[in-house]
Parts: C-alpha cells; structure tokens; sequence
C-alpha cells in the first residue's frame, strides 16, 4: 500500500467515525476552503494547507520520505518518539525492515494544534442534551489554556529524529480517537446497563481492558460504587484532543447524565463530577487509546501490511472474526 494511499485511508476512517457526522465535516471542510481563497499571498506562506482536506489538526503525516513508498510493516504504539524511531532504525538494521513508524499521540505541529480539535466535544455534549451555546462557552477557556500550555513546548525533536533516519512517520490522534469514542458509545452509552457494575462488566468483555487488568489497570470506578444505579450512561472525553473544562459536569448532571465513562481523568474533573452526584467509571487511558488505534490497523491488515506493536495493546478483530 502506498504511504499516500495508507494517510488517505486513515483520515476517511475518521470521518466516518466523527461524532458531528459526514455532512458537518464536509461543511466545516468547505468553510475552511472559502476562508482560504481570502487569505492573502503573504499569509499563503504559512499556512497549513493540510487542513484543507483533513478535518484533524492533530493527525498528521509528520515525514514523509516519498509519498509513494510502499508500506508493507509498521512499528505502532500510543506514544513513538524519538526513541521509539531509533528503536526502528535498530530493527532496520536487524532486517525488520520498518516502513513506517505511527503513533496515537501526536507529535510536530499535530502537538502544537492539539487544542485545535477540542471543538469535537461540544456536538457529543450536545447529544446529551447541553445547549451547544452552554457547551462552547464552557469549553473555550480550556481551549486557550491548551493552546498556552503547548506554545513552548520542543515540538520538532521527534520529527527531526525522522528526518534525519530517513523513516516515514505520522500520527493518528482524534481519528482513531474518534473510532474509540464511537466504540464506546456503542457499547455503553445511553441506558442499556442498570448499575454502574453493569458498565464495568460490559467493558470488560473487550480484550485491550482485559490486558491492561492483567497488568493492574483495568476500569475502575472512581466515583460512586459498582452497586450505583448507572442512569443514563454518558462516554465522555474518548475524542477531541485532550480532557475538555471540568465545568461542563455541572451542565450534564443538569441535562439527566447519570453515569461518565471516560478514558481518564484528572483530580480537578473528579472533584467536580463528584460534586455534581455524577458516578464515574474511567476505563484506562492506554487500553482504550488501543481499542481506538486498534481498528485502523485491522484495516491495515485487510490490505496486507504487517503490524509490529509498540507499546499497546493490540488486538486483531481480523484474525478473531
């Protein structure tokens, strides 16, 4: 498969699995195209023309040797740095021969516009019944708050590391966040388990959170009790760059959430879902990035390419169906 083929695939699957659906993301598509007409030559010089035909910031094809390498074997984990693409340099010259190294959490400009993608949250806190002016204006401050946070941060290590190897490289956050999210969502969201117990045990059915349990960091139920009555089941920060305004707990406990599910969560959201008499179930961070990352690269596989993992949890739904 060649690497342009493989990027193309990855960015359509993630449309697919966006919680605004197809026709807002090609809307939000064109938006961006008319915008661009209007900018002028001196701005045309910096801009990310990316963007124009993939709706994630955050997801990239960070180095690209050639875009028509063909790509038979991937290195893949949640996190590949620089270590991770010298560890793939080490297995090249072992005769592994990686052709492209992809990782979940971005890195290079898909770092830096991380707080770009966190627009995604408010269509799923709307569904769940919050007004999406409320939602916007809960989120923003933490948009800006990201968008500080990262301003400093040394972006271009990794992908000079890239260059400088000569290995392909990319990453692929909200569009297999989206997958993730949309997994999820499917599997627990709404009112189909009566106790918080229920959601644990549903959960648990899937492989990554069997593994990551095997190793001391399966679901847990970080606010409430197993016995809880569950409600309704909200799964929450799965997608949208990084962990939205722990504001937005208030307005879902309003909006009759009973239940959050999510990939993780900070001592500050805790507090607040818990003063708001919300029940919390965090499913885990690195089995549920898995779950995510874990359905593009079955797709990978239909089509032939090897996958070497990486720090994850893989699982292949090919092989088990």
């Amino acid at each position: 498969m060649k690497l342009k083929d493989l990027y193309a695939l990855a960015v359509q699957m993630g449309i697919d699995a966006d919680p605004r659906g197809a026709k807002e993301v090609a809307a939000d598509l064109a938006r961006r195209k008319a915008h661009y007409k209007k900018v002028d030559a001196e701005e045309k010089k910096y801009y990310d023309e990316e963007q124009l035909n993939n709706p994630y910031f955050d997801s990239r094809l960070l180095y690209a040797r050639s875009l028509n390498d063909d790509i038979k074997t991937i290195l893949v984990g949640i996190d590949m740095e620089h270590t991770e693409l010298l560890l793939a340099a080490e297995l090249n010259r072992s005769g592994h021969a990686i052709d492209l190294v992809l990782s979940h959490h971005p890195e290079g400009s898909a770092l830096i516009r991380l707080g770009d993608d966190m627009h995604l949250q408010n269509p799923i806190v709307e569904e769940l019944g919050v007004p999406i002016n409320v939602a916007e204006k809960v989120l923003q401050p933490r948009v800006t708050q990201i968008r500080r946070g990262l301003h400093p941060t040394n972006f271009i290590r990794s992908l000079h590391t890239a260059e400088l190897l000569g290995i392909n490289y990319a990453c692929t956050h909200t569009i297999t966040d989206n997958m993730a999210y949309q997994f999820m969502n499917r599997l627990v969201g709404g009112k189909k388990h009566r106790t918080v117990g229920d959601v644990i045990h549903a959960i648990m059915k899937e492989p990554e959170y069997q593994m990551a349990s095997k190793m001391g960091n399966g679901p847990m139920v970080m606010a409430g009790s197993k016995e809880a009555l569950a409600g309704r089941v909200a799964v929450t920060g799965f997608t949208g760059g990084t962990s939205g305004h722990e504001d937005i707990y208030e307005k879902l406990s309003q909006a009759g959430v009973g239940t959050i599910v999510a990939m993780h969560m900070s001592e500050k959201h805790y507090q607040a879902a818990e003063k708001h008499h919300l029940n919390v179930v965090v499913a885990g961070h690195m089995a549920s990035d898995s779950l995510g990352v874990n359905q593009l690269l079955d797709a990978f596989e239909k089509k032939g390419i090897r996958i070497i993992p990486c720090g994850m949890f893989r699982v292949s739904r090919v092989k088990r169906s």
